[in-house]
């Protein structure tokens, strides 16, 4: 095969430090924006979805196939911690979690985790962040850290 060919689906969770519920409605879409364009420009991956809560955020894309996860993670959470200090946008300095949970999504649950991702708000009134964590771990089959 000459070409190489790929559609990697990634469903992306990562949490405010220490879980500080420091991502304020009155900028929240401008930091989903932000890190939209980011991921859009610098890495030419296409983003489906950004949406979270006050302590974390999911973000649903395509992986570039020029680029490892690990590095545009690094570059989101870099750039976007920078952004909002850059911008303060609060009194505290802001900082995301060290970690962050990636999983493939294949093209037949798209759609599930776009509607998952689009009501976090709502489904976040039941369950806590960690709990939500744990539960994606497990599923995965993953040992995890909070």
């Amino acid at each position: 095969m000459s070409h190489s060919l790929n559609k990697i689906w990634i469903h992306l969770i990562f949490g405010t430090k220490e879980r500080f519920p420091l991502i304020d409605k009155s900028f929240e879409l401008q930091l989903y924006n932000h890190i939209k364009n980011l991921i859009e420009k610098d890495f030419d991956c296409a983003v489906d979805i950004i949406n979270g809560t006050a302590d974390h955020i999911h973000i649903l894309f395509l992986l570039n196939q020029n680029y490892s996860l690990a590095d545009v993670v690094k570059n989101i959470k870099g750039n976007s911690s920078h952004w909002i200090n850059q911008n303060k946008f609060l009194k505290v300095k802001f900082a995301w979690q060290t970690g962050y949970g990636a999983f493939s999504v294949s093209e037949s649950m798209v759609k599930e985790v776009r509607k998952y991702i689009t009501n976090q708000k709502e489904h976040h009134r039941k369950i806590s962040f960690a709990e939500e964590y744990k539960r994606f771990a497990e599923k995965y089959g993953l040992t995890y850290k909070l």
